[in-house]
């Protein structure tokens, strides 16, 4: 009879543990505060590159089309990142001055907008710094507030 009480004593303990194993991270919350448009390809069209046979013919016009995509800021407490969207086809303009909802999973970073549609986006990171107040708070001496 006391053996059957321990048993669910330790089947009740473990319970909890198991349960908060199940339970989805948070997404991470962060306000996009630019946008800026930067230079991503260029479309390069005709021939070049093959010399001096070409250029006595005369096709050596070169035309190319620099093409520019968005690139966005993002801010959270400790880390700002730079990102730009993974898929130039279908694009879609975020809301500068929101906060934003995001996760990093497999080198993308899935933002999504709360306040607008619900839809998950992937982005590259293009670059990640630690933002100025750790850089302030690691200057200061330990001892001074």
């Amino acid at each position: 009879m006391t053996s059957k009480i321990a048993l669910a004593l330790v089947l009740v303990a473990t319970v909890p543990l198991v349960a908060e194993g199940g339970k989805k991270k948070p997404a991470e919350r962060a306000m996009l505060e630019k946008m800026d448009a930067v230079p991503c390809g260029a479309k390069q069209k005709g021939i070049a590159g093959l010399g001096s046979l070409w250029a006595s013919v005369g096709i050596t016009k070169m035309s190319s089309d620099e093409k520019l995509c968005p690139e966005y800021l993002l801010r959270t407490d400790d880390m700002e990142y730079h990102i730009r969207p993974a898929d130039y086809k279908h694009l879609t303009v975020l809301p500068v001055g929101h906060e934003i909802e995001f996760k990093i999973k497999k080198n993308r970073m899935l933002v999504k907008v709360p306040d607008g549609e619900s839809k998950e986006r992937a982005y590259e990171v293009v670059a990640m710094k630690p933002t100025a107040s750790d850089q302030n708070a690691q200057q200061r001496p330990s001892g001074q507030p």
